[in-house]
């Protein structure tokens, strides 16, 4: 399946602007902890997740740190990201993102 999401913050800027859209590949629910879906994963591929605390929020893949957590970053220099508030677990997921949609510059 695939989801159209609007990007908002500045979290991988200057890469992905507010106002952006992407397009991610989702395989809904638990299926996210598909083996295929995680080994496809490199480092810096762009994950959609849901944070507790943050809510959705877009950040690129660095590695896998334990069983299911994947430990993710921001670009911007005041991202929030796993440096702050450790892996999050592959059950968060929403998808990775396929395709960048830059927001018209008219």
């Amino acid at each position: 399946m695939f989801k159209i999401i609007r990007v908002t913050g500045n979290s991988l800027s200057p890469e992905f602007q507010e106002g952006d859209f992407v397009v991610l590949v989702t395989l809904g629910g638990r299926s996210l902890r598909n083996p295929f879906f995680f080994n496809s994963l490199k480092r810096g591929d762009v994950l959609v997740f849901r944070h507790n605390e943050y809510g959705t929020m877009i950040k690129k893949f660095d590695h896998f740190e334990g069983d299911d957590q994947l430990y993710v970053t921001g670009t911007h220099p005041h991202s929030v990201d796993s440096t702050q508030f450790g892996p999050i677990h592959s059950d968060a997921l929403i998808g990775k993102v396929v395709w960048h949609i830059p927001r018209s510059s008219s």
